[in-house]
């Protein structure tokens, strides 16, 4: 069955089955490896559909792709050689922009970058602001949020409308909601596909709504003496700046040495005196300020002034300069920590007063339990998200498997358990985070879930399932 399948997908000009072009498919962004059976690049909805449609009906597991840019090994088939890869890197043909009703509709295969450079001229962007340049399906299918998530939301709050192939044995395609920011005329069947993976169908094109580039910017970096201080901090921000406020970043000096390290020459506003920890405060807006009007820089520097004087010197001194230059700081922290040594990444979320109160407790429990552990952590404190990065020095001779899932699992459960966080702020599940859903799903969540899997695709492709339920 499975032989005359892929025959007759090879003879459509549907699939690859060369090894040598397969395997770069089968690495993940941080070093994750499989084997895979073949791999497909469609370049059409119906070829997409066609693929889908063989491979169920002929019991053949199917992984999706977009860019490998995700942190969780979802995209990457396992060791088995026995499940197939759909990418979608050829599935770019669609671009539609319109721009009175501020949206557009384009192919999945598509890269943020691609999309954001064809909207530019018309002044205008999707506004998710990333280290990685991922394609649009994959954002939103792990419902990316990213740095700006504070001001303008996450993917799910752009996905106006979504093209998507059922995981049936006819390859069904569907749409799911439609151009139009107001429809309240039954259940918004798309938002199952926003941030589940490929568990219920694979993304094929979508509507987006897109905002307007910020036509001015001022960024500052504040040291922060301790934790303590961030959650009257977050409350006097907003309540000084309001919705000029486009970012509030977190980020620890091991990672901002990790940064240094990896790029010596990032521009370095506090010299080589770097501080414990700071965040970086980014205003925008996205119209022409007029010649009377305050510049932001002059808005950001007195209104942290008057938070300076009103803490009675509790925040550190701050640093300005070009919006630009700080945020090459935020922007290399994640590959300069990569680069550090054996690295345990956690996506975390927790309530905004929880989040350093978190990283306090947790480097204090590491530095006694593990050592040899660096927390070279930073995070988007301005909605609770913390990329908890663990780089672990022990000596090679001296590690074991054992001894990163006994880490894993003491730091996860602690974000759930006492601080009533979430294991997986952004990235997704896939197998990294596959033991944690299934440890904390409580039953109800289970019970939708197993409802559901008769008329969605939950035995066919993706890594997100529950235990018993959504396999294969």
């Amino acid at each position: 069955m499975i032989s005359n399948a892929l025959l007759y997908l090879t003879r459509k000009n549907l699939i690859e089955t060369d090894a040598r072009i397969i395997e770069p498919y089968c690495q993940g962004w941080r070093g994750e490896r499989g084997k895979a059976l073949f791999l497909a690049r469609p370049r059409s909805m119906d070829e997409l559909s066609e693929i889908v449609r063989t491979c169920i009906r002929n019991d053949i597991h199917l992984i999706p792709q977009s860019a490998r840019t995700g942190l969780v090994g979802a995209s990457v088939p396992d060791d088995s050689g026995q499940q197939g890869i759909v990418s979608l890197e050829r599935l770019t043909s669609r671009f539609e922009f319109d721009r009175v009703n501020r949206s557009v509709t384009c192919s999945a295969g598509l890269r943020l970058s691609e999309v954001n450079a064809r909207l530019k001229p018309d002044g205008l962007y999707l506004p998710i602001d990333l280290g990685a340049d991922p394609c649009i399906g994959g954002m939103i299918a792990t419902n990316t949020g990213g740095a700006r998530l504070i001001r303008h939301g996450d993917m799910r709050r752009h996905v106006l409308e979504l093209s998507v192939i059922l995981g049936d044995a006819d390859g069904t395609m569907v749409k799911l909601g439609s151009p139009l920011r107001k429809n309240a005329t039954g259940p918004d069947w798309k938002h199952l596909f926003v941030g589940t993976g490929a568990t219920f169908g694979i993304i094929g094109e979508c509507t987006l709504s897109v905002e307007r580039l910020p036509v001015h910017r001022a960024a500052a970096l504040v040291p922060l003496p301790d934790e303590t201080i961030l959650p009257d901090f977050l409350i006097r921000l907003e309540e000084q700046f309001g919705s000029l406020i486009s970012a509030i970043e977190f980020m620890s000096a091991n990672a901002m040495h990790a940064a240094y390290a990896h790029v010596p020459s990032l521009k370095r506003p506090f010299g080589h005196d770097i501080p414990e920890m700071a965040v970086l405060v980014e205003l925008s807006c996205d119209w022409p300020l007029a010649a009377e009007d305050r510049s932001l820089d002059d808005i950001l520097l007195s209104g942290l002034c008057a938070l300076w004087d009103e803490t009675s010197g509790k925040l550190g001194a701050g640093v300005f300069g070009r919006a630009e230059e700080i945020w090459g700081i935020r922007h290399t922290l994640s590959e300069g920590v990569r680069r550090r040594g054996r690295l345990y990444a956690f996506d975390l979320a927790f309530r905004r007063s929880d989040t350093l109160r978190f990283r306090s407790v947790m480097t204090a429990r590491l530095n006694r339990q593990f050592p040899g552990i660096e927390v070279c952590d930073f995070g988007h404190v301005g909605d609770g998200g913390l990329h908890f990065n663990l780089v672990d020095h022990l000596p090679a001779d001296e590690w074991t498997p054992d001894r990163e899932r006994a880490i894993r699992d003491f730091v996860i459960r602690a974000a759930v358990e006492e601080f009533g966080g979430s294991f997986s702020a952004e990235h997704s599940i896939g197998p990294v985070n596959q033991h944690y859903l299934n440890t904390f799903a409580d039953d109800f969540h289970k019970s939708l879930a197993s409802a559901l899997e008769p008329v969605t695709s939950g035995r066919s492709f993706g890594r997100v399932h529950y235990s018993g339920i959504n396999q294969r």
